[in-house]
């Protein structure tokens, strides 16, 4: 205790202090503490959970997008965007507490033992999993695993009696980041990317080689919701439309010189028409892109501002599996744009209401109302204005829609009375919808959702609790049909039937459409 006390002495008293000054600068501070709570703390103390909570205190000092995370977070953080992961191969969604299939991944394991679109899944290696009000990230602990690993499944199936047992082999399980991809109109291809990870270039050419094959010489890219990623993809993609050597984007810090990204040459490069869907929660690498694509006057962007992630985070792994995804650097778009909105450091409460005082403002619902910052002028290839600031303002403003969005269809989806209602439906009518509607193109084109059906959507959402009026049910029923029919053909087919069915309810969709299919107003915005 006496050479403790003489050393506190030596470091924070008088005899001392100025020689310490001299040579203790903050990394020998934090080591310091460390050693003092490790050694002399009067209690038992965790101090890999001391490490970590100092770690976490001084990245909420830096920006909103420095952050640590544990090894099993830095695995959830990750996986969604590496392409693959291990598990049974099914889609599923939660329905009353019970694991509905939607679909089985072609080829995967599932399939490849029977399980089909339909089944619940009851039992996971004899841990009952329905009824239990679990979360989707507990149920897909308990079906992923290690490749070649195995589980036991038990299965209910309406056309079996008794309760099917699968004993099924995990396998790598692909990940897809474009959810949708078709033929939007003669010549018009749509391709929806929801994220950007490691396949998402392949993901993307393949779908435009497919649509090409079907006559397709504009492109409406999809970008609306679409948080982000790994940057490399949006390069690649962008080259689809860039000269070689174009810039893409380029990154700049305070320790790390400015990096410049250029386009390479394609085999195939796209010549026609593009335009690009945006919205508030479109960020980082979404941003990139579109931003790449404007600053080149090379695509008309339609719909919202997009979010303003224009931090580089570096990934700092540490033998534990954790790691530190430290912010080095900023995204600027070709003109010079800094792509990141304003923050406040040590204030992530008001970063994260930025969307929220948006709304507030009336930017979601107006163009007059988006706060544009004139010190932050630039121009594009052609000499069109821009605005920095912060996220990619689009070229053509479409206010949010909230048709047929009132106190009865909140009820109905947060009740999950919608995906119970088509579950039940193409449960009860699986067959007969195969029979009639064989193909994907004879269902969107000619499915309709009956009045029978409504009322029984109707009673079910009274069963469930969603109260309504003949009024509100009036209001919300083009929405309403619009989903069950969208969730019945993803169901049924794919999930870009989901997207070609509410697409045409939507009004940036339909601008994109609108604009892409008339050459004139399109040369109007890129001049």
């Amino acid at each position: 205790m006496k050479i403790l006390r003489t050393l506190i002495f030596c470091l924070v008293g008088l005899g001392c202090a100025s020689a310490a000054r001299a040579n203790f600068d903050a990394a020998k501070k934090l080591m310091t503490a460390q050693g003092f709570i490790q050694n002399y703390y009067a209690d038992s103390v965790n101090m890999d959970r001391v490490v970590e909570q100092g770690i976490i205190a001084m990245l909420k000092e830096l920006d909103p997008h420095s952050l640590y995370t544990d090894a099993a977070e830095t695995k959830a953080l990750t996986e969604p965007l590496n392409g693959n992961f291990s598990g049974i191969g099914v889609q599923f969604q939660l329905v009353q507490d019970t694991v509905y299939v939607i679909q089985t991944t072609a080829g995967g394991p599932s399939e490849k033992v029977g399980i089909i679109p339909g089944d619940r899944i009851v039992a996971a290696n004899d841990t009952v999993i329905a009824g239990r009000k679990l979360h989707n990230s507990d149920i897909m602990k308990r079906l992923r695993g290690a490749k070649g690993s195995w589980v036991n499944l038990k299965v209910v199936r309406r056309s079996e009696p008794d309760t099917l047992v699968f004993r099924v082999q995990r396998a790598d399980i692909p990940l897809y980041t474009v959810d949708a991809s078709y033929l939007a109109a003669p010549g018009v291809g749509y391709v929806r990317i929801s994220s950007f990870g490691q396949t998402t270039a392949e993901e993307f050419r393949e779908a435009v080689d497919r649509l090409r094959k079907q006559g397709m010489t504009d492109l409406i890219i999809d970008l609306q919701d679409n948080g982000g990623g790994y940057m490399q993809p949006a390069i690649e993609i962008a080259e689809y439309f860039l000269q070689p050597n174009d810039e893409v984007v380029y990154t700049q810090g305070l320790h790390q010189p400015a990096r410049h990204f250029r386009a390479n040459k394609v085999k195939d490069p796209l010549a026609g028409r593009v335009v690009v869907m945006l919205n508030e929660y479109s960020a980082s690498a979404s941003e990139i892109l579109a931003g790449a694509l404007q600053d080149h006057d090379r695509a008309a962007i339609v719909g919202r501002r997009s979010f303003g992630k224009g931090l580089v985070q570096t990934p700092i792994p540490f033998p534990d599996g954790s790691m530190i995804r430290l912010t080095t650097a900023h995204y600027y778009t070709p003109s010079g744009r800094s792509i990141q909105k304003p923050y406040e450091r040590g204030n992530a409460d008001s970063y994260r209401n930025d969307l929220k005082d948006r709304y507030d403002h009336g930017e979601i619902f107006s163009a007059d109302s988006v706060r544009l910052d004139s010190t932050k002028v630039y121009h594009t290839r052609g000499g069109r204005t821009v605005y920095g600031g912060g996220g990619i303002m689009p070229d053509r403003f479409i206010a949010a829609d909230t048709t047929g969005i009132n106190k009865y269809f909140r009820e109905v989806r947060a009740k999950n009375v919608l995906n119970q209602f088509v579950v039940d439906y193409v449960e009860n009518n699986r067959k007969s919808l195969r029979a009639n509607y064989p193909t994907e193109a004879l269902f969107v084109h000619e499915f309709k959702v009956s009045a029978a059906m409504m009322e029984e959507f109707h009673e079910m959402a009274r069963e469930l609790g969603a109260e309504s009026t003949p009024e509100q049910q009036k209001a919300a029923a083009p929405l309403i049909k619009a989903n069950i029919k969208a969730l019945i053909g993803r169901d049924l087919f794919s999930p870009s039937t989901y997207f070609e069915v509410v697409n045409p309810i939507t009004p940036t969709y339909r601008e994109a459409l609108r604009l892409i299919q008339n050459p004139t107003d399109y040369d109007s915005i890129l001049r």
